[in-house]
């Protein structure tokens, strides 16, 4: 008997394990019915994100098939199941997502211009962007019988060089050296090219004196956003004044560097940006006025619906204001999640869910896809799910939930939930922050306690008050908004101070290193997985977090980084960055110093104790561990000997240059000259590990890319170690 043939195969053990396994998932899922369709604009969303890590067509085309397979795999499982209908969306909706960012970039995208061009032409003003913070002011041209220019191309005019007839719509002449829209500087710096050619930006410049004017604007009305943002400047002046007119209109242009480094690092940016804060509060008053003039009526009150009225001038102002501010797309984004909550209203239906942004994200990701990659969009969601899931969470109902009490505690139990809240969005934001910005507020929560209602229910209440009343004003010179403009003008003032007092801290700012996109991925992914469930299975997303938390904390900071031009090159010292240049300007200097994770001063290289350097170059002994390496950069144009300068990269194991260096200059490691710097754009590199980090990566076919740069052969030649006798770094003699 004990040699008989088993009676149970092992086939048959997998089946009835697959099946329990598949039974355990249907239960699980029937448990979260209500949340499963929250991960519609997710699988959406994961297809868009594919299109832009994924290189080339050929490569697009394999996600789409292979989400589609995916998609067939799913229809085989068991009929009725909520898996089977979860796997075939998910499979579907990633293919739609990916065809959809690609259908938009072929046939709406604006190809960026081929190379640099100095230009005369005649161009149309499609719109007028004054900044005076920078003494300029941005113009929107469309050139006209220029069929080889692109068709918006973005040009700025000094102060002193603007002319009373810039209106929009006139049509100019002037010369311009054009440049197309410039890629990230340095790995993780913004990359302004691919957000260029989704807004129609084929090139950008400056416009150089003479500037005439060929036709004069039909109509010589300066725009209504203007000339509030001036009115509003003229009532309150200088930081206060500017941060009032961004309020009332989107325009930063006068708020300075200062105040808005100062917003960013105290956590405050966010009431720079017209978004879901200011347009709530808008169409919010709007409502709460309207339904209480109304109800003033006793026949009003009586016999009409009030509440659906009022939702329906909220509704109104809201998109004026939208209109107003510029239509940018977190205004727009905005102004729908505030449509849909007054349509809730309106049905009776609940007005704040998880699903009612779920689906606020689709639409938006249907009209603007290229938006999901963009910190804009990835913040408001995720700070608006933070707040939503928090709020319904049975715990925090328990601890601020309105009970019969003293007016004490009622306050006190109101600070706590801001508080609450706001540390909750303060900890999703921070891997987004990290990301893009390579920087996080640490105590943005603490101030968000005070800027929120300050801007909330005293700013913004204050100055629509001070503007109804300039605007009714009954004798002539005198303005009756004056009291309430010094109110804003007193409460800004408040504003900004607290932002300068928490941004000077010395721990008001989280700072990392330009990292990869998997540990971000990793923590995305936990995140919505902690949030858009709501049984004990979603504490598993707690695991994908912490890898990819850590995977951030552990990324080293670069020892070297390197411009794509080649002319800038910074090297990362105990007391801060050695610019190559030390008068490299505020952008350059800033984009090193957020890709390095540093905050520290701004050395020259020439000062440090083992750099030896004379007009032409620049030989630096740096070291990493028990490694020590020998870095050459050129400094000039002029001519150097060509036997010099072989045996000056033979004793180096970097090289790094703005110019094309002859093939005699072989260094022990890398190369970085302008043919190679064409090819990767700039470059991080970390010598402990030998790693190094592009801008532009080998295949990169996406539209924006200048193909002419990137699709040479052997792009990465350079880059590959090169042998010789002493395969070993350079050692200090």
């Amino acid at each position: 008997m004990a040699f008989e043939p088993r009676q149970t195969r092992v086939a048959g053990a997998a089946r009835r394990w697959a099946a329990a396994v598949l039974a355990a998932c249907e239960t699980w899922l029937e448990r979260e019915r209500d949340h499963v369709p929250l991960w519609l604009p997710v699988g959406f969303g994961v297809g868009i994100a594919a299109w832009f890590i994924l290189p080339d067509p050929m490569a697009w085309a394999a996600f789409c098939t292979l989400s589609l397979a995916v998609g067939v795999a799913g229809a085989l499982l068991p009929h009725g199941g909520r898996l089977r209908r979860m796997i075939v969306a998910a499979g579907l909706l990633a293919a739609a997502g990916c065809l959809i960012i690609w259908i938009k970039a072929a046939a709406l995208g604006t190809a960026p211009l081929a190379r640099p061009a100095f230009v005369a032409l005649d161009g149309r003003i499609a719109a007028v962007e004054p900044l005076p913070a920078q003494a300029m002011t941005r113009l929107m041209i469309r050139p006209v019988g220029r069929p080889d220019l692109p068709d918006r191309i973005r040009v700025n005019v000094a102060d002193q060089d603007w002319q009373p007839f810039m209106t929009t719509g006139a049509v100019i002449r002037f010369r311009a050296r054009l440049m197309p829209p410039a890629p990230p500087a340095v790995p993780g710096a913004y990359d302004f090219a691919q957000r260029a050619y989704f807004q129609g930006i084929g090139a950008t410049g400056r416009a150089l004196p003479p500037i005439e004017r060929i036709t004069p604007a039909s109509v010589q009305t300066e725009p209504l956003r203007q000339r509030l943002s001036r009115h509003i400047q003229s009532r309150v002046e200088g930081g206060a004044g500017a941060i009032a007119a961004t309020l009332a209109t989107g325009d930063r242009g006068a708020i300075s560097e200062e105040d808005a480094e100062a917003m960013r690092r105290s956590g405050l940016a966010h009431l720079l940006s017209i978004s879901g804060l200011h347009v709530t509060a808008l169409v919010g008053a709007v409502i709460f006025l309207l339904f209480r003039v109304m109800a003033l009526s006793p026949r009003a009150a009586l016999h009409w619906p009030l509440m659906l009225i009022a939702a329906l001038g909220g509704a109104l102002a809201g998109i004026g204001y939208t209109l107003m501010t510029g239509a940018d797309v977190p205004t727009i984004r905005s102004c729908i999640a505030a449509l849909l909550v007054l349509g809730a209203l309106a049905l009776g239906r609940e007005a704040i869910t998880l699903r009612l942004i779920a689906a606020g994200a689709i639409f938006v990701l249907c009209l603007w896809p290229e938006s999901l990659v963009g910190p804009s969009f990835q913040m408001s969601f995720a700070a608006v799910i933070a707040i939503v899931a928090l709020a319904e969470h049975p715990v925090f109902r328990a601890i601020t939930h309105a009970r019969d009490e003293g007016w004490p505690w009622r306050l006190a139990r109101g600070i706590l939930a801001l508080f609450l809240t706001g540390v909750a969005v303060e900890l999703v934001l921070a891997p987004i922050a990290l990301y893009h910005f390579h920087q996080a507020g640490v105590l943005g929560s603490l101030a968000n306690l005070i800027a929120i209602p300050l801007t909330t229910f005293v700013i913004m209440p204050f100055e629509a008050l001070a503007l109804i009343l300039d605007g009714i004003g009954l004798l002539p010179g005198l303005s009756l908004g004056t009291p309430a403009w010094w109110v804003v003008e007193q409460a800004l003032r408040l504003l900004l101070w607290l932002a300068h007092a928490v941004s000077a801290q010395p721990y008001a700012v989280a700072l990392l290193p330009t990292f990869g996109k998997l540990p971000f991925a990793l923590v995305v992914a936990g995140g919505l997985w902690c949030l858009l469930w709501r049984t004990r299975w979603r504490w598993i997303g707690l695991l994908p977090v912490a890898a990819g938390s850590i995977m951030m904390a552990t990324t080293p900071s670069p020892d070297l980084i390197v411009t794509g031009d080649g002319r800038h090159l910074a090297v990362r010292t105990a007391g801060g960055m050695a610019l190559l240049r030390d008068r490299a300007g505020d952008y350059v200097r800033d984009a090193m110093a957020e890709s390095a994770g540093m905050d520290g001063a701004v050395l020259a290289l020439a000062d440090l104790p083992d750099a030896r350097c004379n007009a032409d170059m620049c030989a630096v002994l740096l070291s990493s561990g028990h490694e020590r390496w020998r870095l050459l950069a050129t400094r000039s144009r002029d001519l150097v000997d060509p036997a010099a300068l072989a045996a000056a990269c033979r004793a180096a194991d970097i090289v790094v240059s703005d110019r094309r260096l002859p093939r005699s200059c072989v260094p022990r490691w890398l190369k970085l000259d302008r043919a190679m710097l064409g090819r990767t754009g700039g470059v991080a590199i970390t010598l402990r590990n030998r790693s190094l980090r592009t801008v532009r990566m080998p295949g990169d076919a996406h539209p924006w890319m200048l193909y002419d740069s990137i699709r040479q052969k052997g792009s990465h030649d350079g880059m590959a170690p090169r042998r010789n006798s002493d395969p070993r770094p350079y050692a200090a003699r």
